[in-house]
């Protein structure tokens, strides 16, 4: 049964940076999609993700207000993938999840993944 664990979560002032993992265990797929989603507060989860990356390192972003500051890579060898979260801003205040898809495509809607992390808080503020 696989499982996403996430770590890295904190509170940053406005402009710093943060990193966020999400770790993957008991997949068997070679071909895999990890999408990242986020919940600001008082809202319900995002239904589309902001950005993705597979299998083969192809990255698709969803969303232009992450476009620049947030990146995502991936470490097979720990079977690991990163977002890296520069200049943040207090709208990225927000539980963060990462997901996984068992198909190569990436894709921004949420019912297409199927294993989801705990989620990380991350707090934006002076």
């Amino acid at each position: 049964q696989g499982q996403l664990v996430e770590s890295g979560g904190g509170l940053v002032q406005p402009g710093e940076s943060l990193r966020l993992e999400c770790a993957a265990s008991g997949f068997t797929s070679d071909h895999y999609a990890i999408g990242w989603f986020r919940q600001a507060p008082g809202q319900e989860r995002e239904r589309e993700a902001f950005m993705c990356i597979n299998s083969r390192d192809e990255i698709t972003h969803y969303q232009s207000s992450v476009m620049g500051r947030f990146t995502v890579s991936r470490d097979n060898s720990k079977n690991t993938v990163y977002l890296q979260m520069n200049n943040l801003k207090p709208e990225d205040t927000a539980v963060y999840y990462c997901a996984y898809r068992g198909r190569l495509e990436c894709d921004s809607i949420y019912f297409l993944f199927t294993h989801w992390g705990q989620g990380a808080q991350v707090t934006v503020s002076s």
